[in-house]
């Protein structure tokens, strides 16, 4: 039996060891949290625990001893490689003339596994200059022995050594899912999301006082009985998991990074997305319809729909219009709006922004903000979360006019959460990956949204109109 053998029995004693101690302390927790729990019986099993203890400290230090064997084992090598034994070194020259041979540089009889070769191949690498000249000495052994056998040239590409020239991931370079992310959420009025319940109240006044000119001097003034609804909102729980085996785990090169980074943007995905098309409540269920039919649909023409939509949010909010306004659209809409050409331009200017354009492009890239500004100043958020399979065709988008202030969103600054559970999925080797977090969000504590929608809005033709 080799050194390797025995390293490779201590190694599996020491994964047992290890596996009978795990299980050993579970078996202890268990145990505390028996209500008929026992004294003798805790005592006993925490002398089993560390005893399983022990047995690891012992099958460590065994597995030690024998690496450090291997470790010195492979440094003599190295040495014999490097030095020729005095007893074998050619005498010394006196009165007669003698012819010896040099000894070789590398000396199979005295390292049988190259590791002297390999060793020096890597410090030439490294800049040995030592290590260099042995290589030079070894080649001009070899053509002194080889002759024309060593100059024979051959015409052998990487295909003939396919153990030899190994792959080379670039795991740093891995090209992740592309993601919608959470443009139109970023956006929103952002608000801590209390620590406790699954509902969020808000008291919306529904029925206000009255103010009206006295008739007469002393007579009855106006009175109006103030009345609220609660205005109840769901929290709502965001999450997603992902099973990994412990091997792609220990053994690959950063998976556990790049499983959360999928889902962390996944969850962000969800959340952008649930706001904008979640049935009854979200986005594009509470906003009143501006329509847009057209057959043959124009930038020039979905302009002044967009002010319409605007003159509707400013007549439903009144004194609670913030001015902070948002348009919403799929970044198809927008590209669309900006290949237009024309020659008009609007009769009223509105700051910063050219007269004769319409409106301006930020140059931001997906997710990064506000990317431009329409011609009376609305910024424009785009975000793809849009569903653009709506209509009669299936081919419609939409575009949504809101107040940013009256677009409320609560979370739990911790979110998202990730869970690392192992003991569920260790049966099979696995371990559970879980993200989640909570999250609630309203447009109508003050209804106000509007949206343009209509077969004007179908898959753009880019045509400069």
């Amino acid at each position: 039996m080799t050194l390797a053998d025995l390293i490779a029995q201590a190694r599996t004693a020491l994964d047992t060891a290890i596996t009978t101690r795990t299980q050993e302390q579970d078996a202890l927790v268990a145990l505390r949290s028996d209500p008929d729990l026992t004294e003798d019986a805790v005592t006993a099993r925490v002398a089993t625990r560390d005893a399983a203890d022990a047995e690891v400290t012992r099958r460590q230090a065994a597995l030690d001893e024998l690496l450090a064997e291997q470790a010195r084992d492979e440094e003599i090598a190295a040495l014999s490689a490097r030095t020729a034994p005095a007893a074998n070194r050619a005498p010394a020259y006196d009165q007669v003339h003698r012819v010896g041979a040099e000894e070789r540089t590398y000396r199979p009889d005295q390292d049988r596994r190259g590791a002297g070769f390999q060793g020096d191949v890597l410090a030439a690498f490294l800049g040995d200059y030592e290590a260099r000249d042995r290589l030079s000495r070894h080649m001009t052994e070899e053509r002194t022995e080889r002759g024309n056998r060593l100059r024979e040239t051959r015409a052998v590409g990487t295909g003939a050594f396919g153990g030899l020239v190994i792959p080379q991931y670039l795991t740093d370079m891995y090209a992740p899912q592309a993601r919608t992310s959470r443009p139109f959420a970023d956006a929103c009025r952002p608000h801590t999301l209390p620590a406790q319940g699954m509902t969020v109240e808000i008291s919306r006044i529904t029925t206000g006082t009255s103010v009206d000119n006295q008739a007469s001097e002393n007579g009855s003034i106006s009175e109006t009985d103030m009345d609220d609804t609660t205005l109840s909102i769901p929290v709502r729980t965001a999450a997603g998991k992902q099973t990994a085996s412990r091997q792609s785990i220990e053994r690959g090169a950063g998976v556990e990074d790049v499983i959360l980074d999928d889902l962390f943007r996944a969850y962000a995905s969800r959340v952008d997305t649930t706001m904008l098309n979640v049935a009854t409540v979200g986005l594009t269920n509470v906003a009143t319809t501006v329509a847009y039919t057209d057959a043959s649909p124009t930038t020039a023409e979905l302009y002044p729909k967009v002010l319409e939509g605007l003159s509707g949010m400013e007549a439903a909010l009144l004194d609670q219009a913030s001015g902070d306004n948002l348009a919403v659209m799929h970044s198809r809409r927008w590209y669309w709006m900006q290949n237009a050409m024309g020659a008009s331009y609007p009769l009223i200017t509105q700051p910063g922004v050219v007269a004769q354009t319409l409106g301006a492009n930020y140059a931001e890239a997906y997710g990064r903000g506000v990317r431009g500004i329409l011609p009376n100043g609305t910024p424009v958020i785009v975000d793809n979360n849009i569903a653009a399979n709506l209509g009669a065709g299936t081919n419609e988008d939409e575009i949504y006019l809101v107040d940013r202030q009256e677009c409320h969103l609560w979370e739990d600054p911790d979110a998202p959460v990730y869970i690392r559970a192992e003991q569920a999925k260790a049966e099979t080797l696995g371990v559970l990956l879980v993200v989640y977090g909570y999250y609630a969000f309203t447009f109508q504590r003050q209804p106000h949204a509007r949206k343009i929608a209509g077969t004007g809005l179908i898959t753009p033709t880019f045509t400069g109109v």
